[in-house]
C-alpha cells in the first residue's frame, strides 16, 4: 500500500499528518518520507503555447484510434 498526501507545514514549524487508514493495516509499521516541494510556478501564456505546440500530435501508439465525432441533431434556429 503507497499513499501519497501532499500537506503544508504549519507556522510553528511542525507538520502534523492525520492519515486514515484501513482496520486491516492496524499495528503495521509504516515508514514516512517528508519530502519540501518547490513553491509552485505558474506558466505564463507564452510559455503555455510552446507546451502545447510540443505536445499536440505526440500521441506515437500506433493502436490509437480517434472515433468519429457522429451527428448532431439540426435545431431550430434561436429567434
Amino acid at each position: 500500500m503507497t499513499k501519497v498526501i501532499t500537506t503544508q507545514i504549519g507556522p510553528d514549524g511542525v507538520l502534523e499528518l492525520n492519515v486514515p487508514l484501513h482496520k486491516d493495516d492496524a499495528n503495521k509499521p509504516v515508514r514516512v518520507t517528508v519530502e519540501t516541494l518547490d513553491a509552485e510556478t505558474t506558466m505564463d501564456r507564452a510559455a503555455w503555447l510552446r507546451f502545447i505546440e510540443q505536445t499536440a500530435g505526440s500521441i506515437t501508439d500506433p493502436t490509437f484510434e480517434r472515433h468519429p465525432k457522429g451527428e448532431y441533431e439540426e435545431r431550430d434556429p434561436l429567434p
